[in-house]
């Protein structure tokens, strides 16, 4: 499993526990950290193999995943489980992320100094032979999976308007609905 869906040696137990259960429901885990601080907070990532999640998933990944940790008690204390869908600014955890949002700006932070530098901003070019490639100022220039510590898409215009695109595509069956009846203008 990536270090990036799940970082802290705690969250990469509680993936190993969660992910099973994720999965046999249909859906993939794209995050998960532990948060604490104040109040104690299971952040959850997860969205359909084909790509987004509605409310009603989430209900149902968080109904069969708290059963799932009440069991197996891998957090000490208490804690708010929260399953949400990735967003639009989503974080890139996956090789499969970086070819499927090829075209998309990103930000890339890798573990280790590059070429001087450890932050990349740039459009992602796609994967080939396990690097991800994305096209900086200087050119594309490819960056093993292993290397990065943290990766997310970058909110444009463009990501805005595809979103709203694939909700749009994806949406509502107006079949399903009465007709609006309208009253005539009394004027």
């Amino acid at each position: 499993m990536s270090d990036l869906i799940a970082k802290a040696a705690i969250d990469k137990r509680i993936a190993e526990i969660v992910q099973p259960v994720i999965e046999d429901l249909g859906y993939e885990l794209v995050r998960l950290r532990l948060i604490t601080g104040k109040q104690t907070i299971m952040q959850i990532m997860a969205e359909r193999p084909t790509g987004g999640i509605e409310v009603d998933d989430c209900a149902k990944i968080s109904t069969e995943v708290s059963a799932i940790l009440d069991v197996e008690d891998p957090v000490e204390g208490e804690y708010a489980l929260e399953v949400s869908s990735p967003g639009i600014d989503r974080p890139l955890t996956r090789l499969k992320d970086f070819e499927t949002y090829a075209g998309y700006e990103a930000k890339i932070e890798t573990n280790e100094l590059i070429d001087g530098q450890r932050r990349f901003k740039g459009e992602l070019r796609g994967v080939q032979d396990g690097e991800v490639l994305v096209e900086i100022q200087q050119g594309i220039i490819g960056l093993q999976f292993d290397w990065l510590a943290d990766a997310k898409l970058v909110l444009t215009d463009a990501l805005i308007e595809e979103s709203l695109k694939a909700r749009k595509d994806g949406g509502l069956d107006e079949s399903k609905f009465d007709d609006i009846e309208t009253e005539e203008d009394p004027s």
